[in-house]
Formats: C-alpha cells, structure tokens, sequence
C-alpha cells in the first residue's frame, strides 16, 4: 500500500470522486461549466405551426452535421466514434420526431421547448433504470436534446468548450461525447466532471484519449475555478485543489509508477498469456459496442467472450432489424477473427430498460420477466436476433450465449428456436457456418447446482458472476448499502465457481467467466486456481491480468484456492490471497492505493 497522504496545507481541498480513465495529471483548471443550452419557453400562433416543424427539422439536419463534423476531426479515435454514430440514429429517432412535432401543433410550444418537453419524457423512463449502464443513456437523451436547442438558438459551435492555450485540465458538470471528442486537437491533459460513471461517456471518451478523468465529483463548480492548479488522480479517483509541495512531490512519483508500469504491460501485448509454468489461459474482453473491438485487439484479448448484444435495443423507438444486426455482428467478427467470438442474445428486463420493449411493471424485476424469459416469450423478436447471428457466423468463429438459464427446459426452448432460425436461414440459400455452438450462462444458483446436466446438453458454459453473487447472496448488487455482502469472494460464491469448473472439466465442456472478477489481479489468479482457463474482462484490464498470471505457477494457484474454499467469509479469502501473492504484484496492486 502507498504511504498516507501528508496533511493538507491551508487552502488545499481533496475532492472524491470516481476513477473513470486511469492516471495522473497537474496542471490548470479550465472550468466549462453547465453544457445545456438556455431557451425562453414561448407559444405560437397557429400561422406559424407549419414554420417551426420546418425550424425544428432543420435544426435536427444541422445537429447531425456537427456530429459528422466532430467524427472527421477525432477519426483516429476509431472505436468510441460508434458512440458518436448511435446520436445521429437517435437524432433520427421517429418518436423524437413524431412527439415534438405534436408538442408544437396541439400544443402550440416553441421548437426549443417541445424538444424539451420530448427529451424529458424519454430520458425519464431510462434514467429511472436501476442499471448503471443504462442511467448513462439517460444523460445521452440530454445531450442529444441540447444539440437540437443549440441548433435552433443558432449556435455554430458547441458554446461549452473553451479554447485552450496551453495544457490544461477541464472542469465540467457534464460533457457529451461530442464535446470530448471535439477536444482532439485541444491541449487537455485530465478531465473531471460532477457527474458521470465509469461506464459514462466521459469516462469512456477519455480513455480513447488516453487521458485521466475523475466523474462523478459532487460540487466540483463550486470548488473548483478557472486558473486553480489541481492535480486529477485518477488511480485513487481524487482531485487536490491548490495542492502542498508534498502532494505535488507524491502525484509526480504516482504518475512516473504508473507510466513506467503501462510501459512494462504494454511489451505483454502480444506475448500468450500462460502461468509461470506454462499452463495456457485465455484472456478475452467484454464488450459493448461493436467499435470497441478494435480496443480489445489494441489490448492484445484473443477474442471476445461477451458481447452485450441487448444495448443495440437502447435509445430507440424500434428493435434493430435482422439486417443491422447481422452487420454489427460481422463487423465485430471480422475484426476479431480468427480469434473467437461469444454473441450473448438480449439480456433486457430487470435493471436493463430499454425503450424498443413494453415491458409490464413488476413489483420485483430483477426475478422477473427479463433476459432468456423474455426472449421465448418474444420469439419473433428472439427469431430476427438469431438469424442476424447465424449468418454472421459464416464470417469468422463465433458461439452463442444464453443468459439467465434457470432450468434445462429453457436452454432447451433455445435450442429448439436456433435450429429453426438455421432452417429459416438455410431456406433463403444465405450462407453460415456449419456448426453454431449454443452455451449457458451460469448466474443463477440453480444452473449452478445443475452444472453438471447443463455441461451435458450446452455445447459451452460462462460463469456470470455479477448476476451469481446478487442472487446467490439476496443482495442487490447496484446498493451501496449492501456493498459489502455483494462480493465475489465470498465462500458460497466461490464454491459454486469451483462446481461449475469441475461440472465443465467432467463433461469435457470449456468455461468461462466474464464477471468483473476477472478484472482483478488477485480475482484471475484465484479463478485459475478454482480450475477456469478462460477469463472474460474489460479490454484494459487484459495485459495487467495476463502479467499477473504469469508471475504464479498453477500448482501456487490451486493450493490457495483449496486453502479459501475451507473458508468461510470473503474478508478471510482476501487476506489469504494478499498475503500469498501480494508480494509479487505490488507493481501492480498498490499504484492505485
């Protein structure tokens, strides 16, 4: 562990917030503020109905050329521009059409307020979502909203963002992906905003920059002014105001051991990750957008192990057809190839809202109806998603993944419509591969406790450890509250892990796990040891976890897993795993505090 911070001089303020890209930056503050756009709610006269559409249209037109514009200035950014090219298909959006041009005729609002008003309504509905993910996508509506209000104010450039003279760091409540992308050819060396996640835009934009950002920092407006020199740690998620000679002397230190550590990782790109002694493990990415293949080859994964299909069904009015589908997967495909590629089917319900779904209110969502119920419960929908995938697979090796498996009569409803989803391909002479394979996901105890028959009749299992331990522990896993409970390391958790690893080794069935789990240095090395060689994560987090893996033998790694399985709370299973392999990844444990 780093040493404690020195007590902080006079006038030096320590903000907290969250570590959305990682490093560490010093320098000015430039502080942008509020980005949304200021409009005077007036009505109209009928005379002028027809004038305002026109208004309003033309705004959306010039509102989509000032994304196509930000897009051809960030080209290089390649991956998170995907992010950029989900506004134009929201700007285009019939319902965001169709409801503000009402708002104007019956109601006779201005265009800037009848975006409002429209905007509101449909952001409302995600951000009320309990998913993390998916309160972000709220945010999206806004700024997608503030863009048409900008247009229609006869702003030519985004307002928000200033010209900068010199390297500095931008202070904001909010910041749209436009508005980070826009800083491409801007000196910006951290961000920091009030708002925001690890999964925001922001946080996600920074790291195609490759520039720290720390979100989600409360009153950062108010404490923060232009011209303050601050220092954005983005390894403990902190921001010092007017920082001492001695936070200065220790940010400088953090920011050389975490530069020299990318370095070293940056050499494992290409090198097969295996144990000390040679035992092979695959390291694969999660991903959500198709774009973000592109990182997951630049991190040296050797495929994708899980592709959240369901958030091309977010920030729209309509499911996507089989045919955009199908070319979001080839592309994802074709850029992996010839490593694999594990499409997981929609995984909406519960905590996941999306707005191309009615779905009926539940007193409990999350055991409701959601993921593999909703999709046989949909299967015309459920159809037009496999097909896109069947035909995708004809371009590169890919695997299909169920989540929410509960019992074997669900996995085999799936496997029933699959095949009929390939008859229904075959019949109109597309091509595919000749064999799809269809695995579970095991995130329910009772998939896990069946391991074993689920191993005989899946062709693959993937272990979810996110959804396994809520529901494994009754704790939800989006409650600060029950943070504690919520943990992979606790013993009953663990035990079911091992199970499904023996389950698969028995039946001579792969795998895998893609819960955050495999993220974590200590959390890969105990997952080998458990008996898993598969490990699915963040594309960042791979060269770190393939270095971690290849500082321990297997036999280390089993012996402790065996010592941890005889435990019985997750606190007496973290220390044993601190203390049995701590030691040799301080480089990599303790730069981040």
């Amino acid at each position: 562990m780093t040493d404690p911070a020195p007590e902080a001089p006079s006038g030096t303020l320590r903000l907290r917030g969250i570590a959305g890209s990682m490093g560490v930056a010093i320098g000015p503050a430039v502080v942008t503020g509020h980005t949304t756009a200021r409009f005077k709610q007036r009505h109209i006269a009928d005379r002028d109905v027809d004038a305002e559409i026109l208004r309003f249209q033309a705004a959306v037109r010039h509102a989509k050329a000032g994304i196509r514009k930000v897009m051809q200035r960030a080209g290089h950014l390649g991956a998170e521009l995907t992010i950029l090219e989900a506004y134009t298909l929201m700007l285009g959006d019939p319902i965001l059409a169709e409801e503000t041009e009402r708002f104007i005729r019956v109601d006779r609002q201005c265009a800037e307020w009848a975006v409002a008003r429209t905007i509101e309504g449909m952001a409302a509905q995600v951000l009320s979502a309990d998913d993390l993910y998916l309160r972000e996508r709220g945010h999206d509506f806004q700024f997608v909203g503030d863009m048409i209000v900008r247009a229609l104010r006869g702003d030519r450039e985004n307002q928000a963002l200033l010209k900068l003279e010199r390297p500095s760091i931008v202070v904001a409540h909010d910041l749209s992906p436009a508005d980070t992308a826009a800083m491409v050819r801007e000196p910006v060396i951290a961000l920091v905003t009030e708002v925001g996640t690890r999964t925001s835009h922001t946080s996600i934009m920074a790291r195609a920059l490759e520039i720290p950002a720390v979100v989600g920092v409360a009153d950062a407006l108010a404490r923060i002014n232009s011209g303050d020199e601050i220092v954005v740690d983005a390894l403990l998620g902190e921001v010092i105001v007017s920082p001492g000679a001695d936070d200065l002397l220790l940010a400088r230190e953090r920011e050389q051991q975490y530069l020299t550590k990318c370095r070293r990782l940056r050499h494992t790109r290409d090198r097969t990750p295996t144990t000390a002694c040679g035992v092979p493990v695959a390291l694969r990415a999660n991903i959500e957008l198709p774009g973000e293949a592109l990182l997951a080859v630049d991190h040296g994964a050797q495929g994708i192990g899980l592709y959240r299909t369901e958030f091309m069904y977010v920030d729209r009015a309509t499911p996507p057809t089989e045919d955009e589908q199908y070319e979001l997967y080839r592309t994802v495909i074709q850029t992996m190839a010839p490593h694999p590629v594990t499409l997981r089917t929609f995984d909406i319900g519960g905590d996941k809202f999306v707005s191309s779904f009615a779905l009926p209110a539940e007193l409990n969502p999350a055991l409701g109806l959601r993921a593999v119920r909703l999709a046989l419960a949909s299967p015309d929908l459920f159809l037009a998603q496999l097909r896109a995938m069947v035909r995708a697979s004809v371009h590169g090796p890919m695997q299909i993944m169920i989540p929410m498996i509960a019992t074997l009569a669900e996995l085999r409803q799936v496997r029933s419509l699959l095949q009929r989803a390939i008859g229904q391909v075959d019949s109109r002479g597309q091509p595919r591969a000749p064999r799809i394979p269809l695995g579970a996901m095991i995130e329910i105890p009772s998939a896990a406790i069946l391991a074993d028959s689920f191993a005989r009749e899946a062709d693959f299992l993937s272990i979810g450890t996110n959804d396994l331990v809520q529901y494994t522990l009754a704790a939800d896993r989006t409650s600060q509250a029950l943070a504690h409970l919520a943990t992979p390391y606790d013993p009953s958790v663990l035990r079911l892990v091992h199970g499904v690893a023996a389950a698969g080794r028995r039946r001579d069935r792969v795998v895998s796990l893609c819960g955050e789990m495999a993220s974590e240095p200590l959390g890969a090395i105990l997952l080998v040891g458990l008996g898993l060689r598969d490990l699915s994560m963040e594309s960042s987090s791979v060269p770190e976890i393939k270095e971690a893996i290849h500082r321990v033998t297997l036999d280390e790694a089993e012996a402790v897993a065996k010592a941890v399985l005889e435990m019985d709370t997750a606190d007496a299973v973290t220390s044993e795993l601190e203390r049995a392999f701590g030691p040799r990844l301080t480089d990599l444990l303790t730069i981040s505090g």
